[in-house]
């Protein structure tokens, strides 16, 4: 048997879910860890074991030098750098990777997992032509938006006759999730109920999770109504409830539901929804997960009809910890077959089967 090819593998960023990547990276038989970028100046020469919290150094040392990582001619950075607030800057980030020749899997922006008829034509367009000019190929894509909903609905649907409607829904307590910006700015946890937060203004949704709901349709070769349509309700806190990111007031936003739906002659047909709360007594006529704290759920209406419901948690027995750890590891066990796969942007239906080749552990641990 020979042995597998050694892809040379960069990690950029150690927060909560690059330092899971890390350890994926190490875990790998056929990934090597030759260099780590971070933006926190007080983690510059520290080992990227000790930042992935592994208990031992890797022999790679933290730097913010972005001309000495790409010097180190690597095939593939796994990036995992916050994006939700700098969604054109990270693009620019992506673009000089794939100008140096280097691969890139990347957990964001999300909308890059499928951005047709989002008016990001000019980036796709340039993406497109760095990967034409050096071989270089992206993917974007994690566990939501990412596997849990293009992977997993796009495979069950080889189970079907007829599909009538297809939703893929996440469903989750956010109590335990460490993202303030996310928690507080982008879904407005914690602030006053007139307080509009940034991904419920109009076009928001589209823009973030219509990806998710176009790559189903094109998957499953449907023309969807030109406009998604998009709906959420906000309730608010019905008491003082302490989460992990931000303490949320009673009277303040303490729970939505969303959604976001391709329509075809303005009947839904793929649906993409949302349950968010940050105490799982809130509004219990919502859906709930059939187990723990959260799940994501595909189901396929049809015939025949379909509901499938993944449940997952880590360790220590918690759903946002492992949602880290997926959206990780669904990035670096994907390096393989993007390093693989032809030039540019390339999209999770497109992908080969991705397995967690060489993970399998020599003996359970204690």
């Amino acid at each position: 048997m020979t042995d597998p090819i050694k892809r040379r593998v960069v990690a950029w960023s150690t927060g909560t879910v690059g330092r899971h990547a890390i350890a994926g990276i190490d875990a790998r038989p056929d990934l090597d860890l030759v260099g780590l970028w971070v933006s926190n100046p007080d983690k510059i020469g520290k080992d990227a074991g000790q930042l992935a919290e592994l208990g031992r150094d890797l022999g790679v040392l933290a730097t913010n030098d972005r001309d000495a990582l790409f010097a180190l001619k690597p095939d593939v950075v796994v990036h995992t750098a916050m994006a939700d607030d700098r969604i054109f800057e990270c693009m620019e980030d992506l673009i000089s990777f794939l100008e140096h020749g280097i691969n890139v899997v990347s957990s964001g922006p999300v909308l890059l997992c499928y951005p047709n008829g989002l008016g990001l034509d000019e980036y796709v367009d340039r993406i497109n032509a760095a990967g034409e000019k050096t071989g270089a190929s992206l993917h974007v894509n994690g566990i939501d938006p990412g596997w849990a909903n293009d992977v997993l609905p796009l495979t069950t649907s080889s189970l079907c006759q007829r599909i009538d409607e297809v939703r893929v829904s996440e469903i989750a307590d956010y109590s335990t999730y460490y993202q303030p910006v996310v928690m507080q700015e982008i879904y407005g946890f914690g602030k006053p109920m007139d307080e509009v937060a940034m991904l419920w203004q109009p076009g928001i949704l589209t823009t973030a999770w219509g990806p998710v709901v176009r790559q189903i349709a094109a998957g499953l070769d449907l023309e969807l109504d030109a406009d998604l349509v998009e709906e959420v309700e906000r309730v608010p806190a019905e008491y003082d409830t302490e989460t992990i990111s931000v303490n949320i007031k009673a009277g303040t936003m303490g729970a939505v539901r969303f959604q976001v739906k391709g329509t075809v002659d303005g009947v839904p047909r793929v649906v993409l929804d949302h349950v968010t709360r940050t105490d799982a007594k809130a509004m219990p006529e919502w859906p709930q997960p059939p187990e723990g704290d959260g799940c994501y759920r595909v189901e396929f209406t049809g015939e025949p009809c379909i509901t499938i419901d993944m449940v997952h948690r880590g360790e220590n027995g918690d759903h946002n910890v492992s949602g880290m750890i997926v959206t990780a590891m669904r990035l670096v066990n994907s390096v393989p077959a993007v390093c693989d796969a032809p030039s540019g942007l390339v999209y999770a239906k497109d992908l080969p089967m991705i397995t967690g080749r060489g993970l399998v552990a020599s003996k359970p641990s204690a």
